[in-house]
């Protein structure tokens, strides 16, 4: 792989055409895994994909589950309950 293709303005993200990418695609991801960079895949310039390190805790800082094996039920939660009840201080029955 070139050399000069991996440079970049900064330091974690580097272009690279996707010839070059096509070529070298198994390194690239290694150094990605390893060195905790991202690769910019252009076309004729353009960019049109990048490739980016997974990060571990990624799924932890989601909002979706933190809560998973919290909750406790001390009842049942689906019977209907047996104790009459007024709808908005209503106290006649029907609609």
């Amino acid at each position: 792989m070139r050399e000069g293709s991996r440079n970049s303005p900064t330091e974690d993200r580097r272009n690279i055409p996707a010839g070059e990418f096509k070529a070298h695609c198994l390194e690239i991801m290694d150094i990605v895994n390893h060195d905790k960079v991202e690769y910019v895949i252009t076309k004729r310039g353009v960019p049109v994909a990048k490739i980016v390190p997974v990060i571990e805790n990624e799924t932890e800082s989601t909002p979706f589950g933190y809560m998973k094996g919290t909750l406790i039920f001390s009842e049942d939660i689906v019977s209907p309950v047996d104790i009459p009840w007024e709808v908005l201080g209503e106290e006649e029955d029907g609609f």
